[in-house]
């Protein structure tokens, strides 16, 4: 089949994509539509959705997301912090642990959009005390949840007596206040969900003993923020339990291979055009290590929906090359639709993004989060 017959009718193909300079990242809005009421029909109440913002880092996402209801958000940097601060989002959980120069931004940020709630992670005691000193010193109290390590195993304290310990001392820190558990299982992707349930029932089943605990120790019962996409379905059905899916406001090919029991929908490509045919059997594209993200294997960095073919050999900055058959009728300019394989990192490595409606470009998103700092 000639490569144009395969793209003819599809989703992804563009009518005007001369207007767009390649590598480029593209999104489709109506899909993006789609994947929040998808993510809304997994869940029994809107409440309970605290999404993660690290996968689109724009502002325009955040609007439409609270369009749908939703009013409290994850993110891991001060920027994604800052960005949902100027989208005026009600609630904010800094999923991590702020320290030194981090803290004092944090702190700013806290005093400059005063209509968002923002809260934080901590897993010791010198980190609560730091963060308490610094909340007290500018006269706020900082809402806080234990960062509890599941199996990620790479920050948090282990669920158990300690960390009962760790949350009930948290309470006697002055700036700060104890108000939940933060329990990330990553780690969590087996591609059989029944599988994957079991693993995530068994990491979970340490963080509700020690909310109940607390509640039994006369506290305030303890807001639990759980999960991440593959999991996602998983801690929906729970009640009460607030989940932080983020993959699924534009899915990928990764978690379309591992997560093949959620249904959503590609949101998300890279542009790409052949630049070159070195040989017979050899063309190469301008979708180099600064265009998708590289930490996977050379063959599993993108797929092309038009071209799922291609057999990769090389990937250097600029550059990616591929071979293809002797008789193939590639040439120079022509258009490829890239899926990637982890589309969080991929969105980081643009400035903005295309945004595609009715088969055209509509507009352009300002990635404004990939920064290291917006304005604080």
């Amino acid at each position: 089949m000639n490569k144009q017959d395969v793209i003819k009718d599809n989703w992804f193909t563009i009518k005007d994509i001369d207007a767009i300079d390649s590598p480029a990242l593209v999104i489709y809005r109506e899909r993006v539509l789609e994947n929040i009421s998808t993510m809304l029909s997994m869940i029994d109440d809107v409440k309970r959705l605290r999404p993660h913002v690290k996968t689109h880092k724009v502002k325009e996402a955040v609007l439409l997301l609270m369009e749908a209801g939703i009013y409290k958000f994850k993110c891991a940097t001060i920027a994604e912090a800052e960005m949902l601060g100027l989208s005026s989002a009600p609630d904010v959980l800094l999923a991590y642990q702020p320290t030194k120069p981090k803290l004092k931004r944090f702190i700013a940020i806290i005093k400059k959009y005063p209509s968002t709630k923002f809260s934080c992670l901590v897993d010791n005691i010198i980190s609560a005390k730091n963060i308490g000193a610094e909340a007290e010193a500018n006269n706020m109290v900082i809402p806080v949840y234990i960062d509890l390590n599941v199996g990620m195993n790479r920050t948090g304290t282990t669920p158990g007596n300690e960390a009962i310990e760790f949350y009930k001392a948290c309470n006697h820190i002055s700036g700060i206040q104890a108000i939940g558990l933060h329990a990330y299982d990553g780690h969590i992707r087996n591609p059989d969900i029944q599988q994957r349930t079991i693993e995530c029932n068994k990491a979970f089943e340490p963080v509700l003993q020690m909310q109940n605990i607390l509640l039994n120790d006369g506290l305030t019962k303890p807001v639990i923020v759980a999960g991440g996409s593959p999991t996602f379905p998983i801690h929906a059905k729970r009640k009460e339990i607030e989940c932080s899916p983020g993959t699924f406001i534009y899915w990928d090919k990764g978690y379309q291979l591992s997560c093949k029991e959620q249904s959503f929908s590609p949101a998300a490509l890279v542009i790409s055009r052949v630049v070159s045919l070195p040989s017979a059997t050899k063309l190469c594209l301008d979708l180099g290590h600064k265009s998708i993200a590289a930490e996977n294997t050379l063959d599993k960095r993108v797929y092309f929906l038009n071209a799922p073919d291609l057999i990769f050999t090389g990937q250097s900055e600029e550059h990616l090359v591929a071979e293809v058959p002797v008789d193939h009728d590639y040439k120079i300019g022509d258009v490829l639709y890239g899926l990637p394989y982890h589309i969080c990192p991929t969105v980081a490595l643009y400035e903005r993004a295309w945004v595609v409606e009715n088969s055209k470009v509509a507009d352009e998103w300002k990635i404004i989060a990939r920064d290291r700092k917006i304005n604080l």
